[in-house]
């Protein structure tokens, strides 16, 4: 895998509602997960992008190498508005700034998230053919919040986004899509309230 195949991009725009705190800065083993995860994606790539609505409140623990975006609401909106349109504005700015060919998707918030597997899945990138996405599948459908999707799928998004798509799933089903073999499912686990938190925090 070249670097310049690949750039990351890790979404941190959640409210955390169940969780009760913010997700990002919640510490395993003394390390934020969006400080976690930000630092696995390094391994994968030195072009690291974090979308957020509250880039100061990140700035001091996303690793310095990393590039802060600031997400902002669409017209007539003040709320967030999901991952889907994160991703977007994200690939905005990425294709501005870096010509990669694929990007890795990440969640703040997967603590079991192994550097190891994202690297053996890049390696696959290479040998792709016209899939707009290579993602793991979970039994409730793709898991779109790990997994890699080429820089060109822009005109896509956008268009989906105008015709008022918020999903991913909505958004995928339109697209070609490769499957990841997933062999830990616990790598996509979302720590999303305090009992996950405690949960992880006992096996950590």
């Amino acid at each position: 895998m070249t670097i310049s195949l690949l750039a990351a991009i890790v979404l941190a725009g959640g409210q955390s509602k169940r969780m009760g705190q913010d997700k990002a800065l919640v510490a395993i083993q003394g390390v934020p997960l969006l400080q976690r995860v930000c630092n696995i994606a390094m391994q994968c790539t030195s072009i690291v992008y974090v979308i957020t609505f509250r880039p100061e409140r990140y700035r001091a623990i996303v690793p310095s190498a990393c590039h802060l975006i600031q997400e902002y609401a669409l017209p007539g909106e003040n709320t967030p508005h999901g991952p889907l349109i994160g991703f977007a504005q994200a690939l905005e700015t990425l294709q501005l700034e870096a010509k990669t060919e694929w990007v890795l998707l990440l969640a703040c918030d997967l603590p079991y998230l192994s550097g190891e597997r994202l690297q053996q899945w890049a390696n696959a990138l290479e040998h792709v053919g016209d899939s707009v996405a290579l993602l793991p599948r979970s039994t409730k459908g793709w898991e779109p919040l790990c997994g890699f999707y080429r820089t060109s799928c822009l005109a896509s998004l956008r268009a989906a986004i105008e015709r008022g798509d918020r999903s991913f799933q909505s958004w995928l089903a339109q697209e070609f899509v490769q499957e990841l073999p997933l062999h830990d499912a616990q790598m996509l686990f979302n720590c999303n309230t305090p009992h996950d938190l405690e949960q992880v925090r006992r096996e950590r």
